[in-house]
């Protein structure tokens, strides 16, 4: 006699999962669809400008060469080969905001840094205060170690800067840190000197960390963005930076957190050391390639920043003169967070979709950023050359005013 086999059940997941969102690549399972169906699709969803035809620089490509040539292919440091660490604390250090190499980790790209940061500082329970539109990946980490994000409003009536009256109105006693993204992702802003000094008064008054996201540091279109622990060097800050975006090398997952020398975050080093054994090492090969980026040739980036105001310019004086589209100028980056008028009753995901659909053009909506979905505010990246991006502004112009109309 065969034994009855008992029905197959689905494996259960950590409910943890369902907390945890990125629209940023959620929105490509759509994209997917639409490129099946036969329609061509321009992704203007990630921030990856090797896909738009922009080169690492070779000295770059040949370290991390050598270094495999060399037979640095097995675990390295917990923290970082010393040669990486060195030169990104010499590099802090030459901009202001002195480090010593022993409280820099070299990391899976700025994202395992944030997490590392994040993990090692906030509690289940805990807060952190977040830039609204915000990074989503800052939020879907405290999702998953099941703090919260508590979010202060960047106004675009001001060129995005925060609102810091609104930022005093959020402090609790589970507020753990505050976060800045400057220059910013998603809006391609920038923070004004005077701005940068009433966060860090605002972080020194609650006895606050500042955990500055600084990976777009060097693509200020009017030159290399100073670290914003470079105006008070002895506050608590840390710092995330890497090789994705200044260097043209975000496939290789190459950053870094640097933990600046207030002694009120030599526990947050020993927290974070003890995560990095955790996880054994980063990339060991593309570590070469830090010293190699950070002491030698930089000139890509002015020709780099030089393409990205070009584009920015194009971006801002065609999406202004779209009927019912409004944007501020983005100031660094490759971002730009233009504002649909949306109809009663639409929200920005449905712009997104239907120009998706429509067209094949991928933004990303607002509310993955954090924003409400009914304000109709999107993300894009543009990244594609001047005469794309003039084709995908007439597309999105024909669009909007259909979709408009109703």
């Amino acid at each position: 006699m065969t034994a009855t086999k008992a029905s197959p059940t689905s494996i259960p997941v950590a409910q943890r999962v369902n907390r945890f969102t990125y629209a940023i690549r959620n929105i490509v399972a759509e994209a997917q669809r639409v490129e099946a169906a036969g329609t061509h699709v321009r992704y203007l969803n990630i921030g990856d400008p090797v896909a738009f035809g922009f080169k690492t620089p070779a000295h770059l490509i040949e370290a991390v060469d050598r270094s495999m040539r060399d037979g640095h292919n097995g675990y390295g440091p917990s923290a970082g080969i010393a040669p990486a660490r060195e030169a990104v604390a010499a590099e802090y250090t030459a901009r202001g905001f002195p480090v010593s190499a022993d409280r820099v980790f070299i990391t899976a790209g700025t994202s395992e840094g944030i997490e590392f940061a994040l993990t090692a500082m906030i509690d289940e329970g805990g807060e952190a205060l977040m830039p609204m539109p915000t990074y989503p990946l800052f939020t879907a980490v405290l999702a998953k170690i099941g703090a919260r994000a508590r979010y202060y409003h960047l106004d675009p009536a001001r060129q995005w800067m925060p609102d810091l009256d609104h930022l005093n109105s959020l402090v609790t006693p589970a507020t753990r840190a505050l976060v800045v993204i400057d220059p910013n992702n998603p809006t391609g802003a920038c923070c004004s000197t005077a701005t940068r000094r009433a966060l860090l008064a605002f972080a020194e008054r609650h006895g606050l960390p500042i955990l500055a996201d600084e990976v777009y540091g060097d693509l200020a279109y009017d030159g290399p963005l100073p670290p914003i622990g470079s105006l008070d060097p002895d506050a608590p800050i840390i710092s995330f930076a890497g090789l994705s975006k200044g260097y043209l090398a975000p496939g290789w997952r190459a950053g870094w957190l640097a933990i600046g020398r207030s002694p009120r975050l030599d526990d947050v080093v020993g927290a974070v050391r003890r995560l990095a054994d955790g996880r054994l090492c980063s990339t060991v090969p593309m570590q070469y390639a830090v010293a190699a980026a950070l002491t030698g040739d930089r000139s890509h980036q002015i020709s780099f920043r030089a393409a990205l105001k070009e584009r920015a310019s194009i971006t801002f004086e065609r999406l202004s003169t779209i009927p019912g589209i409004t944007c501020v100028a983005p100031t660094a980056a490759f971002y730009a967070m233009p504002k649909i008028a949306l109809p009663p009753g639409r929200t920005d995901q449905d712009y997104v979709l239907a120009l998706l659909r429509a067209t094949g053009v991928l933004c990303v909506y607002g509310s993955g950023f954090g924003l409400p979905a009914a304000d109709g505010f999107l993300r894009i990246v543009f990244l594609a050359s001047p005469g794309d991006l003039h084709t995908i502004y007439d597309l999105i112009a024909d669009f909007t005013k259909d979709y408009l109309r109703g």
